[in-house]
């Protein structure tokens, strides 16, 4: 990698969590010299205002970074070492109508999970297999470090039908580890992390050799929720049948019937508060006396991840060598599920990627439902690449938030009919 000329590439730099990688790649300057920094967004109003603002912010800095702001991918792909990419097709409009439609089927919309996570993938996939196209052909050397949802099906999607060096992450991870920490009073801790991205659980902690985890569950000790999804936390019974400390998105699977509830009595859907959340930071980002990141950005659920996506870029650039959570092959990981598979787990970090962590791991409830969510997600992946309608439904009978053939079928239909304009592997002639 050229240590004289650091590119990084920001796809998707006009959503309102930039100033947190800016903030992070400011706060890295010593160890990451960036030379130039693109900003790429297909958003011109957002664009321009979260754009000045990473330039107020480098300016503030005193670095010497060139700042630019273009529309186009390709020049902000040529001759990038690093490509950061947070998209999200279609914007909070799509999200919330993933969020709502399901609702009429007694489905749970959200985000990433049940068929409305489903669906963001059908969105999201088509578009980052084509940033990938274009990375292979115009900068085949770097690294692209994907945090757009549903990161560990994207990982999927890319690690198995490109030849791109990716990496796919979330501040899931960072956060239960985190909060683990503070909870049991320990300075730092080493986990065994095991699942897949949004189905994950640690089942080790450990800290100067002695291992927490039994005290952990004893005491029913939650990992903190995200702040993008409502939470109840498990009760401590929940937390000693799993025998493991579940990531807060298994209250999903795991009080199926009470998220639904909740769902449906709410005022408005975490999408309608993102978009009012979204319009005020954009308002305050426009003030020509901001030069750093609001306090209010940590409302919305990307807390840390500028830290991560950061963390993981000086990792191997500088070839550290460290211990990051990340989405990647499994390679053998965890054995009991196949070498290709995308997973969520330890790696060490070098300037060569990530080599996974082998986890001995015997939990036989976390083993079934891992490999049951890893048969969806494929599925998954080859409905969004091929638009084959069969694959989508084969897909969404083994989601366990979806299940029901005749609720499936028709939401099914109607997602695809709202997101048409964003789904054209299924609308082929």
């Amino acid at each position: 990698m050229d240590q004289k000329k650091l590119k990084i590439a920001i796809v998707g730099a006009g959503s309102t969590y930039t100033p947190e990688l800016i903030e992070g790649l400011i706060n890295k300057h010593n160890s990451l010299p960036v030379k130039e920094l693109y900003l790429m967004d297909i958003d011109e109003r957002k664009l321009n205002i979260v754009g000045s603002l990473a330039k107020r912010m480098i300016l503030a800095s005193k670095q010497d970074t060139k700042v630019v702001l273009t529309d186009s991918l390709d020049d902000a792909l040529v001759d990038a070492s690093f490509v950061l990419v947070q998209i999200r097709v279609g914007k909070l409009p799509a999200r919330i109508l993933d969020e709502k439609i399901p609702l009429k089927y007694d489905l749970i919309g959200q985000e990433t999970n049940g068929i409305g996570g489903f669906f963001k993938g059908m969105r999201t996939i088509p578009a980052m297999m084509h940033i990938a196209k274009r990375i292979e052909a115009l900068c085949p050397d770097a690294w692209l470090i994907n945090f757009s949802n549903p990161s560990g099906m994207i990982a999927e999607a890319i690690l198995n039908n490109t030849n791109v060096k990716m990496l796919g992450l979330c501040n899931v991870p960072i956060n239960m580890i985190g909060s683990l920490e503070k909870r049991l009073g320990l300075d730092h801790i080493d986990v065994e992390f095991v699942g897949l991205n949004h189905l994950s659980w640690i089942t080790s902690i450990k800290s100067n050799g002695v291992d927490y985890l039994e005290k952990a569950i004893n005491e029913g000790v939650n990992s903190e929720a995200m702040k993008n999804i409502p939470s109840t936390g498990f009760s401590a019974e929940l937390i000693k049948t799993v025998k493991a400390i579940p990531s807060s998105y298994l209250e999903y699977y795991y009080y199926k019937d009470e998220k639904l509830k909740k769902a449906k009595e709410v005022e408005k859907t975490r999408g309608e508060v993102c978009v009012d959340l979204e319009e005020s930071l954009l308002k305050q980002y426009q003030s020509k006396e901001l030069h750093e990141k609001p306090a209010e950005l940590s409302k919305r659920g990307g807390a840390r991840y500028s830290e991560v996506a950061i963390n993981l870029v000086n990792s191997i650039y500088n070839n550290i060598g460290d211990i990051q959570v990340v989405n990647c092959l499994n390679k053998g990981a965890l054995s009991f599920m196949d070498e290709t598979d995308a997973v969520e787990v330890c790696a060490k970090i070098t300037k060569d990627g990530a080599i996974p962590l082998k986890v001995k791991c015997d939990n036989e409830h976390i083993i079934a439902y891992t490999k049951m969510m890893k048969a969806y997600e494929k599925h998954a992946v080859k409905a969004a690449l091929t638009g084959d309608e069969d694959e989508a439904m084969r897909a969404l009978l083994i989601n366990p938030l979806v299940g029901d053939y005749k609720k499936a079928k028709p939401c099914f239909e109607e997602l695809k009919e709202a997101h048409k304009a964003y789904l054209p592997q299924f609308y082929k002639g």
